[in-house]
């Protein structure tokens, strides 16, 4: 069985680019125990302004430019908001009601 994509998007606001990508895992592993794969993206003109991802080997993390520390997944929706609140903090991102 094939993970199960649950979201994918990008979007932009002048020069800031977000994409989100959340897959479903057949089943949780090791490297992944709540069974679920993502990557979220912030960036400007190439550059990383904040990301979000639990690659194999690493779990869970994020970035805030250059520097990399752990991140504590508790849930999707968490996930989410912590993500877009990163994104209007750091990169002055305005969300709207189509968006979320």
């Amino acid at each position: 069985m094939k993970a199960t994509q649950l979201l994918r998007t990008k979007l932009s606001q002048g020069d800031v680019l977000v994409e989100m990508v959340i897959w479903k895992l057949p089943k949780p592993s090791r490297t992944h125990p709540h069974g679920i794969k993502y990557r979220l993206y912030c960036g400007r003109s190439g550059e990383c302004i904040v990301r979000y991802d639990n690659e194999t080997g690493k779990g869970d993390h994020r970035h805030y430019g250059a520097a990399e520390g752990p991140y504590t997944f508790s849930g999707l929706d968490t996930l989410i908001d912590d993500f877009m609140q990163d994104c209007t903090r750091l990169a002055g991102w305005r969300w709207n009601d189509e968006e979320n």
